[in-house]
């Protein structure tokens, strides 16, 4: 062992020689320098331990330590008032988010929103659905909840949303076509061609569309768009038609109704057709045409129209010859 408590030869087997050709220390030796070296190791320890121990409280306490507990403390107490009070809520109605306003302060707010493929949704109906406003930030907005968000919307097939860093997002929308309106219960709904449920008549930017009235009328809405199509020039006179018992249909035209049969419907319209271009039937003081039997036009008169016909009756002479 060296002066410095540090062996100079190899500690590999005992009895071998050292490079000075001294026997090298056996185990016995080992462990009795170990021992000797372990209180000058110790001791240092335990006094810097002790010292350490004997300071007053003070002393052992990280500067500030204190006054950084307090701080803490009292900003949890009142983040906690703030959040029970109900204003941290009207903070949010009113601003957003805390994320969202810091996102907002970095330069990162939604300033422009770019939709594409809107074609009977309004815009504010798109920013609204996909929950988008004045508050929202790019950072922070989930464009998958956004875009389920506009899944939801019966007039919307499908979108994609996306971010545009730093301030845009980009909503791109494929709109379902709406093919007519059907009145059930005195409510008026947009459906698709299929009779889907598409959207709901709030207002007139669905009143060109074609009206069918009734239970099942929505999924009937192929047959009548073809019973249409079979009126010829009497089609764009069809203001709505009404499914029947589920099994025929009824067209309301201005102030007539034409009653058609279960079957063979288009046929009835081709001879309605026929009967208007040669006697102009429609133009008449009537109120209903039935064409449910195929061998003959039934038509019933107004009111005013069947007294002044009764009354004219009465007054026609009975007799053999009586011109009429």
């Amino acid at each position: 062992m060296d002066g410095g408590g540090r062996y100079s030869g190899s500690l590999n087997a005992a009895g071998q020689a050292g490079v000075d050709g001294t026997p090298a220390p056996g185990p016995g030796s080992l462990v009795a320098g170990l021992a000797a070296r372990l209180p000058r190791l110790v001791r240092p320890m335990l006094r810097s331990r002790r010292s350490r121990l004997g300071q007053p409280i003070e002393r052992r306490i990280p500067r500030h330590a204190g006054t950084l507990t307090l701080a803490v403390t009292f900003a949890v107490l009142s983040v906690t008032g703030f959040v029970a009070s109900g204003r941290y809520d009207r903070f949010v109605l009113e601003n957003g988010h805390v994320s969202d306003v810091l996102a907002r302060l970095a330069g990162f707010g939604v300033e422009r929103v770019t939709i594409s493929g809107i074609s009977r949704l309004y815009e504010r109906e798109v920013l609204q659905a996909a929950g988008i406003d004045g508050h929202s930030s790019v950072v922070f907005l989930d464009v998958a909840e956004a875009r389920q968000r506009l899944l939801d919307v019966p007039l919307i097939s499908s979108v994609s949303v996306r971010k545009v860093y730093p301030n845009e997002i980009v909503i791109n929308q494929v709109e379902r076509e709406p093919a007519a309106l059907w009145q059930r219960n005195g409510e008026i709904s947009v459906i698709a061609a299929d009779g889907t449920v598409i959207d709901e008549m709030r207002d007139d930017r669905y009143a060109a569309l074609p009206l069918v009235v009734g239970e099942e009328a929505n999924e009937r809405l192929k047959d009548y768009l073809a019973l249409i199509e079979a009126a010829g020039e009497l089609g764009e006179r069809v203001k709505a038609g009404t499914y029947v018992s589920g099994r025929r249909w009824t067209l309301k035209l201005d102030g007539v109704d034409i009653r058609l049969p279960e079957t063979g419907a288009a046929e009835a319209l081709a001879r309605l057709v026929k009967l208007e271009r040669d006697s102009r039937i429609l133009e008449k003081d009537i109120i209903a045409v039935d064409l449910r039997l195929p061998d003959r036009v039934v038509v019933r008169l107004t009111e005013e129209a069947a007294a002044t016909r009764a009354e004219s009756q009465k007054k026609k002479p009975k007799g053999k010859g009586t011109e009429t």
